[in-house]
């Protein structure tokens, strides 16, 4: 595997991620996204330097969030998975993190947005009208202000630094995904009580019109309104930018569009050809001009770099009937990658992935090969300092790729769907044997995504295929058997 060493002096720029949830490589404009207009974050693009094969680590979002934050691709970790809302944390505190680390080389940091990562611990039951932790400080945010899991996952309230925001102790908040509690109305009991009609998994403990996964009860202050969750957490990381300007500082921006339930802003209701899915494209798009804005008004856009990706592929039905399927038209979500979210087909994992930093990067197009997992060991070198004791090894220094001065990124990079591996390496993809594509085609364009995998392998070349059609397993077997060979290396384990 190809780390360069840090390129040029070490710099201290604030560094801001702005990671869109669900959000496929067709979504933007910028890279040939149709039926949503993300003019800000096109305008980030022009800025900057867009990558043509940049990747998430996971299709879903727990595993992607969790290489991103620790430089560990998530498989290395059994209870890296797509979580329930009530589940403990997966990050041990004493494991090297990026937040962690900027934090000891004089950084102030948060967190605004998802956090999906786990809280509490997994020996004790989680109290939630007591302090929550350990969860985000104990991983390194100084600063924190989040949803426990995802929108469609109980408890449906904000987390401030460890404690619900607007909690009332004479309404204690109680949840599980066991059995039920309380007697609240849920999608099944009361369905004629949602805005948006949804499957059995999401028919639980109804919140402001919307049916979640599992149940709650208690916490009628402190529930949030998904029509404002856009606006509440750029107003958080609006005040933690101004706060901090005279400081350097982290902030990961975790935005929830467009992850279900799609209940946009009514401002943005309309606003795109695509429905309440492109709604919502729109208004992550509007986040990203808020943050963007923010920095400018502060007079710091010379000195931050701006990281905009996303955690995994694109969903259009994911538990609500919101029409995304049939409202789709000539949009295509992944691009020209085959697949989206669950799978590991190229749309489940190559990203809208953009890096600004005016005065140091120059705009233009990369095609080197990056991954989240990598921005670990990229921003120790910016710093000019040695990764932690402890970390990780599978996060490689790509910083010439990511600052524009090399054409170069990983040699290969491994890509992961519900534990299962594949791996790209140049233009050469190589799914091996076992399981399937994804568990059932949620895009709607592809009944085919389920084939399972034959003994072989399968085999494409990308430049050439990029649907990943022609399975050239059997003309190259030399070929699938070397890139074999490198996962049987990487992950002995799932072997």
């Amino acid at each position: 595997m190809l780390a360069f060493q840090s390129a040029g002096a070490a710099e201290r720029p604030n560094i801001i991620f702005i990671y869109a949830d669900d959000i496929g490589y067709g979504d933007i404009s910028a890279y040939g996204g149709t039926g949503a207009d993300t003019a800000y974050t096109d305008r980030l693009a022009a800025n900057g330097l867009k990558f043509l094969s940049g990747y998430c680590s996971a299709a879903t979002c727990t595993p992607s969030r969790y290489s991103l934050l620790t430089g560990q691709y998530a498989f290395r970790n059994k209870g890296a998975r797509i979580l329930p809302g009530n589940a403990p944390l997966i990050i041990n505190p004493k494991q090297p993190t990026l937040p962690k680390f900027l934090q000891e080389n004089g950084y102030t940091t948060a967190l605004v947005g998802k956090w999906h990562l786990g809280l509490g611990s997994a020996t004790e039951p989680l109290d939630w009208n007591a302090e929550i932790k350990p969860g985000p400080r104990e991983v390194g945010f100084e600063y924190s202000f989040h949803i426990a899991a995802t929108g469609d996952r109980v408890p449906s309230v904000y987390i401030e630094d460890g404690y619900i925001v607007d909690h009332d102790p004479n309404d204690p908040i109680s949840v599980s995904y066991a059995e039920p509690v309380g007697n609240e109305p849920t999608g099944i009991s009361h369905p004629h009580l949602l805005k948006v009609q949804a499957d059995e998994q999401h028919s639980g403990t109804i919140v402001n019109g919307v049916s979640r996964i599992g149940t709650m009860t208690g916490g009628q202050k402190a529930r949030f309104v998904d029509e404002d969750m856009a606006d509440v957490f750029v107003e958080k990381a609006v005040g933690f930018i101004e706060r901090e300007k005279d400081n350097p500082f982290f902030l990961y921006f975790a935005t929830h569009d467009n992850h279900v339930p799609r209940v946009p802003h009514r401002r943005f209701i309309g606003s795109s050809s695509l429905g309440p899915r492109g709604d919502a494209i729109m208004e992550f798009d509007w986040c990203v001009k808020q943050i963007v804005l923010a920095v400018e008004e502060q007079g710091l856009t010379e000195n931050t770099m701006i990281v905009l990706s996303s955690d995994n592929g694109p969903v259009l039905f994911d538990g609500y009937w919101d029409g995304a399927i049939e409202r789709q038209g000539d949009h295509k979500a992944a691009g020209p990658w085959r697949g989206g979210k669950y799978g590991r087909w190229e749309g489940g994992t190559r990203m809208p992935f953009i890096v600004t930093w005016p005065g140091k990067i120059e705009p233009g197009i990369s095609d080197a090969l990056v991954s989240q997992v990598d921005l670990f060991a990229s921003i120790a070198a910016l710093l000019g300092k040695p990764m932690p004791k402890g970390s990780s090894s599978d996060s490689y220094n790509v910083l010439p790729a990511l600052l524009g001065e090399s054409p170069q990124g990983r040699d290969y990079l491994i890509q992961e769907a519900l534990g299962e591996l594949a791996i790209r390496q140049g233009n050469w993809k190589f799914i091996p044997p076992g399981g399937s594509g994804v568990i059932r085609d949620r895009l709607g364009i592809d009944q085919n995504l389920n084939t399972p995998v034959p003994k072989n392998g399968f085999l494409f070349h990308l430049s050439e295929d990029p649907g990943e059609q022609r399975d050239l397993a059997g003309k190259y077997p030399e070929k699938a058997k070397e890139l074999l060979g490198i996962l049987k290396e990487v992950a002995p384990e799932k072997f």
